[in-house]
């Protein structure tokens, strides 16, 4: 499918200066990324990005930079409809894992092997629901494996003002 719309994500302000950069994926992993592998992890609304970066919540309210994209990607497939689920013989225990326990036992995560089945079938990236505590089916990410300024998958971060820092130079209250 064909996504094009606003996308978001809360940043640890820290790395702000590097709103494209998929390096904290790449570094850690994540639910649909192993690590090594760089990810850009999106939201489609900005209380879900919020939930995303402190946990649902959970905790205290980390500080955070919330950042809007601009999106207009090809080949990006949809993990909540069925008819893709259908296609692409997805199970749900590839979509929901606990997949930070599996790289913790140094154990291939389902949700990997869903997202490298799912890449080299050629997708740029999926549509998934979030699994932080409170979730609900409205709360759904934008997970791209694959982007860059130009199509087919492009991503340009809304920063009119330039607001955001152009390096990675700390500052001190």
């Amino acid at each position: 499918m064909h996504f094009a719309g606003v996308a978001y994500r809360a940043h640890d302000p820290r790395w702000s200066f590097q709103p494209l950069s998929g390096e904290g994926a790449r570094l850690h992993g994540g639910r649909f990324n192993r690590p090594g592998m760089p990810a850009l992890y999106l939201s489609l609304s900005p209380t879900t990005a919020l939930a995303e970066a402190n946990r649902g919540f959970t905790r205290k309210l980390e500080p955070t930079t919330l950042v809007a994209y601009d999106v207009d990607c090809e080949l990006i497939g949809d993990l909540t409809d069925d008819s893709f689920r259908r296609e692409y013989r997805v199970e749900p225990t590839e979509i929901v894992c606990d997949w930070l326990n599996y790289r913790l036992r140094g154990e291939q995560a389902p949700s990997w092997q869903l997202a490298d089945r799912l890449m080299a079938s050629g997708l740029n990236g999926i549509l998934a629901l979030s699994q932080v505590a409170g979730a609900s089916e409205a709360d759904v990410n934008l997970v791209l494996w694959r982007w860059s300024a130009r199509p087919p998958c492009r991503i340009t971060v809304h920063d009119p003002a330039g607001r955001l820092p152009k390096s990675g130079k700390s500052w001190e209250p």
